[in-house]
């Protein structure tokens, strides 16, 4: 019998980064989704999704609420709710908060056996705390200027 489940929004593990705002995971601790990488961040204005990255896997996006702005492929774009973005494997991305209040977005990627990341430096993310601070294709150097320890993040829910 396959896991299937149905879960409200409010009733999923969701965390608080100092920096890179809440997200709201849909993966169950006990049994992870094999296939596809699903969750919601909530973004403050200013504060960045993650690090400037692109993976060899796809990803999709939806704007839920708010106004976010994309760096997309060195360009940023602002958006709205409703807005799509879909990333082909290899490109280059991240969102920002911007606006007057939070942006809610929901992120969509592919899982594969063998997907890599890569981190490239970046001047406009770097504006926006967003650059790795040297070209990369593991986390741990991506991140090493950010504040992170997995035991101490901080419960969030529900999200400001």
């Amino acid at each position: 019998m396959a896991d299937s489940f149905v879960i409200n929004v409010t009733d999923a593990h969701a965390w608080e980064h100092p920096v890179c705002g809440v997200t709201i995971d849909f993966d169950k601790p006990e049994a992870q989704f094999r296939d596809t990488g699903i969750n919601i961040i909530v973004l403050q204005p200013g504060q960045p999704s993650c690090k400037y990255h692109s993976e060899s896997v796809q990803e999709d996006f939806l704007v839920l609420g708010g106004e976010p702005l994309l760096l997309l492929e060195g360009k940023e774009r602002p958006l709205r709710a409703w807005d799509f973005v879909h990333c082909e494997p290899g490109a280059v991305h991240v969102f920002v908060g911007a606006g007057e209040g939070p942006a809610w977005i929901l992120q969509v990627g592919a899982r594969r056996e063998g997907s890599t990341l890569d981190y490239p430096v970046s001047e406009l993310a770097a504006r926006y705390n967003a650059s790795t601070p040297e070209p990369t294709d593991t986390g741990d150097v991506a991140y090493s200027d950010w504040p992170w320890d997995p035991r101490g993040a901080t419960p969030a829910w529900p999200p400001t």
